[in-house]
């Protein structure tokens, strides 16, 4: 059997998308992922070794010294044929920042009142989504992150990737009522999950796969495919209290 590849952990992902050289790009776009720009960042930024870079992102010494030969050799790629460099995708995960070590002083290690959220404008409408990796997180009550657009005349004008620091499913629904968050599209989601939501004014969109920006272009433009009455479905074995477990969580409501 064919061992899984392990994501990598990362602090946050960059808040811009590409660099171009000042002038006719030469070639193709080099695409850089997040993992290698995060090797980078820790290695040539913050000074690390690449022992310490790999405690860091949560992966052997051999898979740092891998994502940093490749990282190093885009970014030559770049410079040397003046191609645009993309930084997008890899195999990673947000840094929760609440495992024992880590040493991440990003927003993610702050308390979710203390969250930098941008204040949101009169006509603007502010949609949320769980979000891992680029992708919908398919269990509302275990997910780690909301990814937040603010939508202004059916166009996204800015979007923001919000750590919820460990919130159980019983908190989300006032963090997100605190964000300002008018709809939230998500996986499962259980019942009880979705009274709260509703209580606190957040229209709910269930049973969404596939990638957060394309869901959410596809709610603005009333395309979106999701489900109404969506519930965990997830059905391994019994939890105590009529809950049910997948992946040795169960899905609570």
């Amino acid at each position: 059997m064919v061992r899984p590849v392990k994501k990598r952990r990362i602090c946050c992902e960059p808040s811009y998308e590409h660099f171009s050289p000042y002038g006719i790009p030469s070639g193709a776009p080099v695409t850089l992922s997040f993992d290698e720009y995060e090797a980078i960042r820790l290695i040539d930024y913050e000074k690390m070794t690449q022992a310490q870079c790999a405690v860091r992102m949560d992966v052997s010494r051999p898979t740092i010294a891998s994502i940093y030969e490749s990282a190093r050799h885009k970014i030559a790629d770049c410079l040397v044929n003046g191609n645009v460099l993309q930084i997008s995708g890899g195999n990673y995960r947000l840094c929760s920042g609440h495992r024992r070590g880590c040493g991440c002083v990003c927003p993610r290690t702050i308390g979710v009142s203390d969250v930098e959220i941008a204040a949101k404008g009169v006509k603007v409408m502010r949609i949320a989504v769980t979000y891992d990796n680029g992708n919908v997180f398919q269990h509302f009550g275990h997910t780690e992150a909301f990814k937040v657009y603010d939508v202004e005349n059916q166009q996204i004008q800015k979007s923001q990737i919000i750590p919820t620091n460990g919130s159980g499913h019983g908190a989300l629904a006032g963090f997100l009522r605190d964000a300002g968050v008018d709809a939230l599209i998500c996986g499962g989601i259980g019942g009880g999950a979705q009274n709260a939501l509703a209580q606190v004014g957040v229209n709910v969109y269930g049973g969404v796969v596939g990638n957060t920006d394309e869901a959410v272009a596809a709610l603005i433009s009333g395309t979106l495919n999701y489900q109404a009455n969506v519930q965990c479905n997830h059905h391994d074995q019994a939890c105590e209290g009529g809950e049910h477990a997948h992946g040795g969580q169960c899905c609570h409501n």
